[in-house]
């Protein structure tokens, strides 16, 4: 019989009121279960400080209880905080496989590597705990390898969706689980906490194969050198750069150190496909005619000391831009960084580049589900509670009311 006592606590040490450095404990009887945990970068009040990680005090207070750490997917903003917060928590950690050949490379700067326990797992897979139980269901994100956590307890199911998206276009063909979180919510799930990032937007968001024939279409009127800026951590982003270099004969290199760390992880565990010969060395540019090379660089949010900006600035020690390159940013501007972005796109202007960016054409999708896409899986997973993460406070807001509107009763204080 159930003691009226037995309650789970659900402790947001982050993502909440903020994008960024999310991680979240849940707490039941004796056993705290932690998932995900990340950084994000300073306001522009916070002088001097390059990252900022969430407070685990309180994990560190009770570590007795802790059973690990559950990552949903490999970005930063939740996996960053992990070789700082491993130093006081050394607890195991568990990720699919190349969300922990991302992590390795990190605690391996760190010093960490070999003394923390990496425990890889895959979609479906299930730990079992003492009192409750984690289970891990594939979602289609903006990084391969991406899941939902499902944590199982004897009161109900807390289901996390992580970051995601519906895609039913994925460049990897791995669709998400839309069968599991069904039957999840025919069983009954006791509380969803659910990514809030694009609430405000309408619609769907479009599948990231869209990009793939923004490129193609860009690379076949390319007459010089190509450079692409994009997120590191999109590995999709970056086969389908590399697919379309091939295809008109192009090497690719790759510049930024976050690049170059990632591509080498993404191609040692067959995340990255490309031939024989197509990837080069950026020392190795100047051995090809400029329309038979692609450079795949960082930089997208304009970072004073990224790649890309170094390029645009002329202090790029191995790339200079040219006139008659073509630069594509493929991503969004992170809000707050538009002034940033728009001085670098300036620059490379100036310097003769034909500069395509989202405003000109479609080479980014976002990684987040659309309103109608969370309508998808709030009725899909159908919570008695819900509980919005993942965004500022205008997000939870609006995204609490879309789960009004779907019929949920608004939580009585």
């Amino acid at each position: 019989m159930r003691k009226e006592k037995d309650k789970i606590k659900i402790i947001a040490l982050g993502g909440l009121n903020e994008i960024g450095k999310n991680i979240t404990a849940i707490e039941f009887k004796d056993e705290i279960v932690v998932i995900d945990c990340g950084l994000k970068f300073p306001d522009e009040e916070m002088f001097g400080i390059d990252i900022v990680i969430p407070d685990v005090s309180y994990l560190v207070k009770n570590i007795e209880k802790v059973k690990g750490i559950f990552l949903t997917h490999g970005h930063e903003d939740h996996i960053g905080a992990l070789p700082y917060v491993l130093k006081e928590l050394n607890v195991p950690v568990y990720g699919t496989k190349l969300t922990l050949g991302i992590l390795e490379s990190k605690l391996k700067e760190h010093g960490l590597l070999g003394k923390v326990t990496l425990n890889c797992v895959k979609p479906k897979d299930i730990i079992k705990l003492d009192v409750m139980s984690v289970e891990f269901i594939r979602t289609s994100h903006s990084i391969a390898d991406s899941t939902a956590i499902a944590v199982h307890t004897s009161l109900g199911v807390i289901l996390h969706t992580g970051d995601f998206k519906i895609d039913y276009t994925p460049i990897d063909g791995c669709l998400a689980d839309f069968a599991r979180f069904a039957e999840l919510g025919k069983r009954g799930v006791l509380l969803m906490l659910c990514d809030s990032t694009n609430v405000e937007r309408p619609g769907y968001t479009m599948s990231e194969s869209t990009v793939g024939v923004t490129f193609q279409n860009l690379f076949a009127k390319a007459e010089g050198r190509i450079i692409v800026a994009t997120f590191a951590s999109n590995v999709h982003r970056i086969q389908q750069i590399v697919t379309a270099s091939e295809k008109y004969g192009r090497k690719v290199a790759v510049s930024g150190r976050s690049m170059e760390n990632i591509v080498a992880v993404a191609t040692e565990y067959g995340y990255l496909k490309s031939n024989e010969g197509t990837m080069i060395g950026v020392d190795a540019i100047n051995r090809y005619p400029n329309d038979k090379v692609t450079i795949i660089t960082t930089g997208t949010q304009g970072e004073p000391m990224s790649a890309l900006t170094r390029m645009a600035a002329s202090e790029h020690k191995k790339v200079n831009i040219i006139d008659g390159d073509m630069v594509v940013i493929s991503a969004s501007p992170i809000p707050g960084n538009e002034k940033l972005v728009s001085r670098v796109i300036n620059q490379l202007f100036k310097k003769g580049a034909q500069v395509i960016y989202e405003a000109l054409a479609d080479v980014h999708v976002s990684g987040h589900a659309c309103q109608e896409e969370l309508k998808l899986m709030h009725t899909l997973v159908k919570p008695r509670f819900f509980m919005p993460v993942h965004g500022e406070y205008r997000h939870l807001k609006q995204h609490s009311e879309l789960a009004e509107g779907l019929g949920m009763a608004k939580a009585i204080y």
